[in-house]
């Protein structure tokens, strides 16, 4: 946008055409114009800014057109001003600005008495420009919105599915911990039986109980080695467990480095997990980042996750639903959390170690 308002108002720049204005009063509205612009299009602005900015924009746009003479390629710059509308105020008033612009070109033209036929096409080539740029941000911004929920969607299901997974193995371990009380308890009473009963007998009536005794140790150790067999599965990873929730995320690259040395239980695999999940839907929502860093080390008797974006961050960041929660999460398990967006935004989450 900016290339191109240069271009349009570089013939009155360099002077090779007229003003109807004093041309340095001319320079100062455009100047106004560009830089009303890119303050509008700073989406890091607050809103009534970006508001009063895009007014500006506008009103300054109608002066440069209908201070020149001749309009060259300046009406471009009306459909900058319907093309960013999008980005700033809802479709309506896009279309009311577009609507704003159309008079002005008309009633400009009609002051300087310009060829009807020649006007009335040039108005209607810039009108279905307007509304054709218009239309096309308000569809980009649309799949845009579409492809950031999609993403939080994705990340969602991504946590929610190693969730399951971890709920899944702490069953199994369940189930396999019932089965060694169940089982080798009760084999464990008959051994220590028969031995106490050969302990108090002579000859072959002890031998009998030696060898049941035997024989109910090599079915113990035989139970034994099979139940081991089952719990041999594969063991909660807790570095797998975050890069599965961050895997094919579009629009943002997030780096995982776990320490081998930290050791999480279940409880505090969940935590992390979910705040993995809060962090990078946060950045994919209202950061504006590319990258995302995501470092888990021990501290001491607890687990340190520090998570770092490169995007434009805030200086008093507002705690939402989310974010909440997750301080919350972590309280609950006798952590903490401090959250820092002076320079980018960077979360510090720290929770007892299993």
């Amino acid at each position: 946008m900016f290339v191109v308002s240069v271009v349009a108002g570089g013939p009155v720049l360099v002077g090779a055409a007229a003003t109807a204005i004093p041309r340095v009063l001319w320079i100062v509205l455009f100047a106004v114009f560009i830089v009303a612009v890119l303050v509008a299009g700073g989406s890091g602005r607050p809103r009534p800014v970006r508001h009063v900015a895009f007014a500006v924009a506008v009103v300054a746009a109608w002066a440069v057109v209908v201070s020149a003479p001749q309009w060259n390629l300046l009406p471009i710059l009306l459909v900058i001003v319907a093309a960013m509308s999008v980005h700033v105020v809802p479709p309506w008033a896009g279309f009311v600005v577009v609507g704003l612009n159309t008079v002005v070109l008309t009633l400009t033209a009609a002051w300087r008495s310009m060829d009807a036929a020649e006007t009335a096409l040039g108005i209607g080539f810039y009108v279905l420009i307007q509304a054709a740029t218009l239309l096309s941000s308000l569809v980009t911004m649309r799949e845009q919105h579409m492809r950031r929920e999609l993403t939080e969607a994705h990340v969602g299901l991504q946590a929610a599915s190693v969730l399951l997974s971890e709920s899944a193995r702490t069953a199994e371990r369940l189930r396999i911990s019932r089965d060694l009380h169940d089982l080798i308890g009760h084999q464990l009473t008959v051994l220590t039986l028969e031995l106490e009963a050969a302990r108090h007998r002579d000859g072959q009536r002890a031998r009998e109980h030696v060898e049941r005794a035997n024989r109910v140790a090599r079915d113990l150790l035989g139970d034994v080695r099979a139940t081991v067999g089952r719990l041999r599965t594969e063991s909660s990873d807790l570095t797998e467990a975050l890069r599965q929730v961050v895997r094919d995320l579009p629009g943002l690259e997030v780096s995982i480095e776990v320490a081998p040395e930290v050791q999480a239980g279940e409880e505090q695999i969940a935590a992390l997990v979910r705040a993995v999940q809060e962090i990078v839907t946060n950045t994919i929502r209202h950061a504006g980042a590319r990258e995302l860093w995501i470092e888990v080390e021990p501290d001491g008797d607890a687990v340190r996750l520090t998570a770092v974006d490169d995007g434009r961050g805030a200086a008093d960041p507002v705690l939402g639903n989310g974010l909440r929660g997750l301080v919350e999460r972590f309280e609950a398990l006798g952590g903490e959390v401090s959250i820092d967006g002076r320079s980018g935004f960077r979360v510090t989450a720290q929770v007892p170690a299993s």
